[in-house]
């Protein structure tokens, strides 16, 4: 646990359909269907504490994915610092539509609140007017980004935008060398998670997230329907892509990629168990050559654990919940919809996997 309070915010999560041996890890590092394949995850624990201001969300239609990111954010006080702190529109109709507005209002409503949970309706109507509707099941990471897109495009004030994105952006130096010429391209690349497989180039199985993050960064060989067009060839070319670390945020977001998608097949989950750590240190998981050679605040590339957004069920039935530590407190907690309860760490464990029951 390092004394500059870097976090992961972890979120399991089921991710893009794109290739069919990956899977994802969102730690705030994020499915939504019913409610009747949800365990009961507190059973295992007594303890009832809360900490202060934080209460449920009830579910408003299929919004367990919803629920559990706002959960997520609101209790990471270096977003909520930011989100106090934004204008505030003058016009109502404005005010109606604005995402950050709306979810400060909520925020404050929640910490107002005698109740054991609150209804977020007018975040809802808010979210409605961008095209996030109720009712309709969603990716958690896909939800994370358009949730996060949203706040940042319609925070005004430029120097609290660029908080935001110091807080939670990625920075990757991507290379492409063609293997016919040897040319190289390279770019930077921004981004807000790191999508991590849970099988290696090889479909064989990773056994830790230390090991996904190291198999994200190790170089691919590009070739048939995945080459790459080549500035000097003019023609597209089997090309080597290596990803280098360059810049890790405050809180860095984690994504495992646990579902994917078979041509004439169902989309599927992938359940086994793939246990990760309460502390990661990126200088001990990653090797010098992974590491982008002007990368600056290495020490720094420590983290511990802050929230775990979890799915159960099956990729076409499931639900959500989140798994939150108390910056303030150190204790973890259970947030499943309009349900508070604090938890341990092996209640949190439980969330490594299991084909069992489907998490």
């Amino acid at each position: 646990m390092n004394s500059l309070g870097h976090h992961i915010a972890l979120q399991l999560y089921c991710g893009d359909f794109l290739k069919a041996h990956q899977c994802m890890l969102k730690v705030p590092f994020f499915k939504v269907m019913t409610f009747s394949a949800l365990l009961d995850v507190h059973e295992s624990s007594p303890l009832s504490l809360v900490p202060t201001g934080a209460i449920g969300l009830y579910n408003m239609g299929l919004s367990c994915c919803l629920n559990s990111l706002l959960q997520v954010f609101f209790m990471n006080t270096h977003f909520t610092v930011i989100l106090r702190r934004i204008k505030v529109p003058t016009v109502h109709t404005e005010q109606k539509k604005s995402v950050p507005y709306q979810m400060l209002l909520l925020l404050e409503k929640m910490q107002r609140s005698k109740q054991r949970a609150v209804y977020p309706q007018e975040l809802v109507r808010c979210l409605t007017l961008h095209n996030l509707k109720l009712f309709v099941q969603y990716d958690a990471a896909q939800l994370f980004l358009s949730l996060w897109n949203l706040i940042k495009s319609q925070i005004t004030d430029g120097q609290l935008a660029d908080r935001l994105t110091t807080l939670y952006t990625i920075r990757v130096q991507e290379y492409l060398v063609c293997q016919k010429c040897s040319f190289e391209t390279k770019r930077d690349s921004n981004m807000l998670t790191l999508p991590l497989p849970m099988f290696n180039s090889c479909s064989q199985r990773l056994k830790t997230l230390e090991d996904s993050l190291s198999c994200f960064f190790q170089p691919e060989l590009l070739t048939d329907n995945n080459m790459c067009l080549c500035d000097q060839c003019e023609r597209k070319t089997p090309c080597l892509q290596v990803s280098e670390l360059a810049c890790l945020p405050h809180t860095l977001t984690l994504h495992l990629k646990r579902f994917y998608y078979r041509k004439s097949s169902w989309t599927q989950k992938i359940s086994y168990s793939l246990p990760f750590p309460q502390s990661l240190d990126f200088n001990q998981i990653l090797t010098q050559e992974q590491c982008h050679p002007d990368a600056k605040e290495k020490a720094d590339w420590q983290y511990d654990l802050f929230g775990v957004v979890a799915h159960s069920g099956l990729a076409s039935f499931g639900h959500y919940c989140a798994y939150i530590r108390s910056l303030t407190e150190g204790k973890w907690y259970c947030f499943n919809d309009s349900s508070v309860c604090q938890v341990l760490w092996d209640d949190v464990k439980c969330t490594y996997g299991n084909s069992h029951t489907h998490w």
